[in-house]
């Protein structure tokens, strides 16, 4: 009687820690999910990056008395690729998410004064390479808004997996974090900026 009681309280724990390696095991993965997404969010943001001071290259020679509106989006974009490099080290990073969040707002404001200002020149309208580029960038806004969508989804499903009974008790044990959306909260920052000539 007494090992049979003994077998029943071993499998019992045995139970327990095969139920806690699995919990574990899928907040891992979906904690990776989510970093992966992250890291498909950074791959549209260096390309729109990178399509910026082409940009602005471009329009110098059109916007000679605009160099404040040029200046403003190359100090964003400088702002907003370290701010995107520090949240790709560690997405989990709430800081680091609220700073490229920040970074990202003040690039959206500065492109969208640039293309205000640059749709006062018929001539750079008119411009095939200026053309090519906004096509390239407005492709790519496209990319990093799907890229986004994706990143909070997996957001969402982590979360969600982390504040579940029983897995809860597991993530606090473990050092599980919450993660942080990938979200604007101005009205004028939902919307891409305006790349249409």
């Amino acid at each position: 009687m007494h090992n049979i009681g003994l077998i029943v309280a071993l499998a019992v724990v045995v139970l327990l820690i095969v139920v806690v390696i699995g919990m574990y095991n899928r907040l891992v993965a979906l904690r990776n999910r989510y970093k992966n997404a992250f890291a498909q969010i950074d791959v549209q943001l260096k390309r729109r990056y990178d399509l910026i001071p082409n940009l602005v290259e471009t329009a110098k020679g059109y916007l000679k008395h605009e160099r404040e509106t040029l200046e403003a989006v190359i100090a964003a974009r400088g702002t907003a690729s370290s701010a995107v490099k520090a949240a790709a080290l560690n997405p989990a990073d709430p800081a680091a998410m609220r700073s490229l969040l920040g970074a990202e707002s003040a690039l959206t404001g500065a492109l969208t004064r640039f293309f205000a200002v640059a749709e006062q020149y018929p001539d750079l309208k008119a411009n095939q390479t200026m053309a090519q580029l906004m096509e390239e960038l407005s492709s790519t806004e496209n990319k990093v808004s799907f890229a986004r969508q994706a990143y909070n989804d997996s957001v969402m499903v982590y979360n969600t997996a982390r504040e579940t009974f029983p897995t809860v008790v597991v993530a606090g044990a473990f050092g599980f974090g919450e993660a942080v959306l990938f979200e604007v909260s101005a009205p004028h920052e939902r919307e891409a900026p305006k790349v249409q000539f």
